[in-house]
């Protein structure tokens, strides 16, 4: 198993990249999304399973560069520095791993960690949270952005079904039952139209 994309799918099973326009279609204002999570000037980031750098761009440019950007894939961190250069911002570092490392790599001095649209095909999802765990100082927040669990029919951009294949979806309440035990609070949810929501998780 030498390519990244082999890699990604032993991973995180039935996961991939949508393609970049038709995400500006589901969420034109990525920058507004990044607020409504919460996320503010001053705050250290870790964007995990960051892909093409959708999020990673406006978080560079709301904190300053002081973002860590992690993909599996060294393609999907391509096109994300390439973005984040495009709109002139920078982040702390660019890391080709895999997410369940994140404690070997990233300061313990971590504000927030945001996942999106990945959680759903993580295998050991309550092991990736207790990694988050440890890199998220007293108080730190982890945030999950999921697709709400209804049929993948139900949810189409641009005239077509889109997202993860509809059993692999998970409800808040189910991303509470593996998160929790990590250590984690439930701080907030949000919703994010049209389709999805955050569960908003703080380290004690």
């Amino acid at each position: 198993m030498n390519k990244p994309t082999e890699l990604q799918e032993a991973f995180f099973p039935a996961t991939a990249m949508p393609d970049n326009a038709w995400w500006s279609a589901l969420w034109p204002d990525p920058d507004g999304i990044v607020r409504t999570l919460g996320i503010e000037a001053g705050m250290a980031v870790v964007d995990l399973c960051c892909g093409d750098g959708y999020f990673t761009a406006p978080l560079a440019e709301l904190v300053n560069g002081n973002v860590y950007a992690l993909d599996i894939d060294p393609d999907m961190l391509s096109q994300a520095r390439s973005e984040v250069e495009r709109r002139g911002a920078s982040v702390a570092e660019w890391l080709c791993a895999d997410a369940r490392d994140i404690a070997g790599l990233v300061p313990h001095e971590i504000d927030y960690v945001l996942i999106a649209n990945t959680f759903h095909g993580v295998p050991d999802k309550t092991a990736l949270a207790q990694a988050v765990w440890r890199v998220l100082k007293a108080g730190g927040r982890f945030i999950i952005v999921n697709w709400h669990q209804v049929a993948r029919e139900q949810t189409t951009v641009l005239d077509k079904p889109r997202g993860p294949k509809t059993e692999m979806r998970m409800s808040p309440e189910q991303v509470r039952a593996v998160v929790e035990p990590a250590g984690f609070q439930l701080a907030d949810l949000v919703e994010l139209p049209p389709y999805h929501y955050g569960v908003i998780f703080q380290k004690p």
